[in-house]
């Protein structure tokens, strides 16, 4: 074939021989590659049908590694010379980008040696290319070329045109391409090669300009990019020449562009420029470029900044500011030029929203100082102005606009966050300014602003926080105390509480603040209003606050924990004492609502301890509960014996601080040993299903719960049974010879037995479901085998007349995240994708089970799939829809409210991530949501208003059938007497 007279048998030929080599190039030797090299060249002066299959040859070649030097010359010298490659096919075109390609990663010094006349034969290959595919791989050579040092010769300008030809890309890719080039992957590797050289900037730049000033947003935006990337590379000499039209091209831009987009590229643009400007060396005899060009910038924009009402005054700031965040060097010169003018305009301005303006400013030029850093005295322009500029904050924040305060208090942070500005005179002002406002201030936006300054601030001037602020806190709170009738406003009360914690973020602050806190803690106990319930949660939410802040810092920490959680307990412990003695007395602590308010107060005490601190506490925290031992405890002279677990009503008080003990033991480490705790599981279990107290039996029913989520794994449970068997709990033998995975099957074993009789009869029902439903949780977190056992009980327990309900209501307890126990931040065992793994074993039973119910129970399945779907991630949820939907239709029908508002929770988002399937049903939906927007109860009508709001995004065409119905129904709810309920009606009509 490759000697026929015919030149498409010898391109045949060829072709064969192309495609071996490609199988087998890396096998060859040097002098067999010499001979092909030799031939392949040679053929290249064939006809031209020859010419693609050559090519696939010499790419093969250009692949071996015993290529002989001068071989990779010799090759391309023949291509540049033989071939002319844009009269070739896109394949074959590419082939020869791939063989350059090839050579350069391989070959680079023996192609250096060419000097530029690679670069024009280069140019000659790639000039009039118009495949983006091809595009890409010669884009990436051009950029090598450049960045790897070859020689460019007299080809600048060439080289420059046959790449910048292509700027802006206008680029759309063909539908279903199945390249998968976008517009953006060509944007970024042009810019790659504008942006490689300084050599390319007298062509450029004005073409950028050029393109800056052109109608088209994308050329815009890409020539700003471009430009940005340039200023990385690029220094004065390239620069000088085009200054004043770049100028000009950004300030036109910000100041006329009704484009976000176009704005924030020409504001990093300007960044880029006064960067770059700042970067340059000056030489004695050069002109200082940066400084000229800020005094165009200075000269444009300065006199806009007093005219705080015109429509020009923010571009120009943040141009101002843009510039001055480029460097040191730009800070210190607009800050000297624009801070004094900014101070005399508040002066000028009475108006509180024109000072409010030239504050914010003003603002925006403190944090460009706080970029930077310390600053030596004498080279900051800042500090020379410390006075007026202390002055103007000062005077904002006494200012009766509330705006202008909110400013003046982040201006005042600013100032604080600068090392060495504020003199200790300054400081003593803030904190007083800070604390007036915190306490006296009327509206709640400055008062809280207020308290994150202090957060912000305390870290910084721990001293000056502790000893002028902290005590006047603490006197606040004690002259409120000592007020006849104890009538202050509550208002008051609660913001010095809440200031005390705000300003908690140092460990010296800490050691102050809490004492203050208990000690008013033990003041409310004292106390008998009924109200000192609702302030014993007030100081147990700032005493959390300071918890979580403490978490960070080890010794902080560990101050709190062994300050705090004793303290509480003592207090607690001895409420319940005096329970029985004086009924009055300390009886705020034992309301559910208090100590539900200490539970997640030592919760976080104890969740970022070291475990041996932790194992060291829980030590003492135990007997404590199991034995009364006190001792451990401050002030323990307690008038009678701590007995929790003892059964009578004069231990009830005692009881409820099981939820205390929850706090404890359910937050700590997993690796942490919890001593006597088969006995204190045993005492737990049978609390929380004998107990009369719904709050005691519940928090037992959780501790045992969050002990066993973290017990570690047994092997046996699969195998029991939902039959009473005898309890294997041990006989003599001790505890000590079982092993933990043992240990955990005699536990649920022992669980399951005091349920099954619970459950089935007698006053305790509610207590042992409640027991059902916690124990099932932690053992679906874990993927414990027997959670489906105990699922499928409470399955079971949908179609029981009384419990029903309630077990329906217990999947979302299943689902759902647990503020206090249970949850990762209190390290519980929680796999991931549990809620997919209940989803895919629980609803079809729960459907089976619905299909099955009497019509009286029915609405029991339907409440516990709601539950399940609500709480399920919306992708998994979409892929189930189909089978699903029918249901919850069948939801919206249920007269209970609870599934009403679920199922409508659940379809709202489904109508935005699923509309094709939604509109098979669009009629059913319409229907349902408009009844449901005149139910009796307003979560309900808000739901199903927001549903119909989000039926517009189904089809056009889906809705239109229905619009003047919609419209019609949707005009009664504007009318409504709850006004949340008239605004979803309004939103709803609306898009309608």
């Amino acid at each position: 074939c490759l000697e026929n007279a015919d030149p498409r048998t010898r391109g045949r030929g060829i072709q064969l021989l192309s495609e071996v080599l490609l199988q087998c190039y890396s096998l060859l030797q040097e002098k067999e590659v010499l001979h092909l090299v030799l031939f392949y060249e040679n053929r290249l002066q064939d006809h031209h049908l020859v010419i693609p299959s050559v090519l696939q040859g010499l790419r093969a070649l250009s692949m071996c590694e015993v290529l002989a030097p001068g071989l990779a010359v010799s090759v391309l010298k023949a291509i540049f010379q033989e071939v002319h490659v844009q009269s070739l096919l896109q394949l074959d075109r590419h082939t020869v980008y791939s063989i350059i390609t090839n050579f350069m990663g391989t070959r680079e010094e023996e192609l250096k040696g060419l000097g530029a006349d690679f670069t024009f034969g280069f140019i000659q290959v790639m000039d009039g290319e118009k495949d983006p595919r091809n595009l890409l791989v010669a884009f990436q050579i051009v950029r090598d070329l450049i960045v790897k040092n070859y020689a460019l010769g007299p080809f600048v300008e060439e080289l420059f045109e046959v790449t910048s030809c292509y700027f802006p890309i206008d680029f759309t890719p063909p539908p279903n391409d199945p390249h998968g080039i976008q517009r953006e992957d060509l944007i970024l590797s042009l810019r790659a090669v504008l942006a490689s050289t300084p050599q390319f900037a007298e062509f450029l730049l004005p073409l950028l300009i050029e393109k800056m000033d052109s109608d088209l947003q994308s050329a815009k935006l890409d020539s700003l990019q471009t430009l940005t990337a340039c200023c990385a590379i690029y220094g004065q000499k390239e620069l000088q020449e085009f200054l004043p039209s770049l100028w000009s091209s950004l300030r036109r831009e910000v100041f006329q562009t009704a484009s976000e987009k176009v704005e924030a590229e020409c504001l990093a643009a300007l960044h880029a420029l006064s960067a770059c400007l700042s970067r340059s060396v000056l030489s004695s005899d050069t002109e200082d470029l940066l400084d000229s060009f800020l005094s165009s910038v200075l000269q444009d924009c300065r006199h806009h900044l007093c005219e705080p009402d015109m429509k020009l005054v923010w571009p120009s700031a943040k141009l101002l500011q843009t510039a001055a965040g480029a460097s040191l060097r730009t800070c210190h010169r607009v800050t000297r030029s624009v801070v004094p003018l900014l101070l005399e305009q508040y002066t000028k301005h009475p108006q509180s929203s024109q000072r409010r303006t030239i504050l914010e400013m003003l603002l925006g030029f403190l944090e460009l100082q706080q970029k930077w850093g310390h600053v030596e005295e004498d080279e900051s322009a800042l500090l020379a102005l410390r006075a007026p500029v202390c002055t103007v904050v000062f005077s904002a924040m006494t200012d009766p606009s509330v705006q202008l305060q909110l400013v003046g208090i982040r201006a005042l942070t600013v100032l604080g966050s600068l090392q060495g500005f504020l003199s200790p005179p300054d400081l003593e002002l803030v904190v007083d300014h800070l604390l007036r406002l915190i306490l006296h201030e009327e509206d709640s936006q400055s008062s809280e602003a207020a308290m994150e300054a202090v957060g912000s601030l305390a870290p910084l001037y721990p001293q000056m926080f502790s000893e002028r602020m902290v005590p006047r806190l603490g006197e606040e709170l004690q002259s409120e105390r000592e007020e006849e009738g104890s009538r202050a406003p509550r208002s008051l009360r609660q913001r010095c509480l809440q200031a005390l914690a705000a300003v908690s973020t140092h460990t010296s602050i800490v050691r102050e603040t809490v004492p203050v806190l208990l000690q008013h803690l033990r003041q409310v106990q004292k106390g008998s209003e009924a109200r000192n319930a609702q302030d014993v949660v007030s100081v147990c939410q700032s005493l959390h606050r300071v918890a979580l802040q403490c978490q960070q810092d080890a010794e902080s920490c560990w101050y709190y924990h062994q300050t705090v959680v004793p303290y509480l307990l003592a207090m607690a412990v001895q409420a319940a004492m005096q329970e029985s003695t004086h009924p009055l007395l300390g009886k705020a602590l034992l309301e559910e609502e208090a100590l539900a308010a200490m539970v997640p107060v030592i919760s976080a005490a104890n969740t970022h301890l070291s475990p041996e601190l932790a194992a060291q506490s829980v030590s003492h925290v135990v007997p404590l509960f199991l034995d009364g031992e006190v001792s451990f405890l401050p002030q323990n002279s307690f008038p009678c014996s701590f007995q929790p677990f003892e059964g009578g009503e004069r231990f009830e008080a005692q009881r409820r601080l099981v939820a205390l003990l929850m706090a404890f033991v359910c937050s700590l480490p997993r690796n942490v040993v919890i001593p006597q705790q088969e006995r204190l599981l045993r005492e737990l279990l049978a609390l929380s299903c004998s107990c009369n107290c719904p709050f005691t039996a519940t928090t037992a029913a959780k501790c045992f719960a969050g002990l066993v989520n973290k017990h570690p794994a047994g092997k046996r449970v699969g195998r029991l049974p939902w039959v009473p068997v005898r309890c294997c709990w041990g006989g003599d033998q001790p505890v000590s010879s079982v092993s933990p995975g043992q240990q955990l099957d005699e536990i649920l074993q022992l669980a399951v037995n005091r349920l099954e009789p619970s459950l089935a009869e007698g006053p305790h029902r509610t207590q042992a479901l409640t027991l059902l439903l916690w124990v099932t949780k932690a053992l679906v977190l874990r993927y414990h085998p027997l959670s489906s056992r105990l699922t499928d009980k409470l399955l079971g327990l949908l179609g029981d007349a009384e419990l029903g309900p309630v077990a329906a209501d217990g999947f979302s307890l299943l689902m759902a995240d647990s503020p206090d126990v249970l949850h990762k931040g209190c390290h519980a065992d929680v796999r991931i994708m549990f809620r997919q793994r209940f989803f895919t074993d629980n609803v079809p039973k729960l459907v089976q089970g619905f299909h099955g119910a009497g019509p009286d129970v029915k609405a029991n399945y339907l409440k516990g799939l709601s539950h399940v779907l609500n709480h399920l991630p919306k992708p998994v949820l979409v892929t189930e829809l189909p089978t699903l939907l029918s249901l919850l239709l069948e939801a919206l029908s249920c007269s209970d409210r609870v599934v009403q508002l679920s199922t409508l929770s659940c379809l709202q988002p489904l109508l935005l991530e699923a509309p094709q399937i939604m509109s098979l049903h669009v009629d059913t939906l319409v229907t349902k949501f408009l009844s449901l927007a005149s139910s009796p109860t307003m979560a309900v009508r808000i739901a199903a208003l927001r549903c119909a709001h989000a039926l517009t995004s189904l089809p056009t065409t889906v809705l239109l059938p229905y619009k003047a119905r919609v419209i019609r129904a949707l005009a009664k709810p504007l009318d409504d007497k709850k006004r949340l309920v008239r605004k979803e009606a309004v939103a709803a009509r609306g898009e309608w």
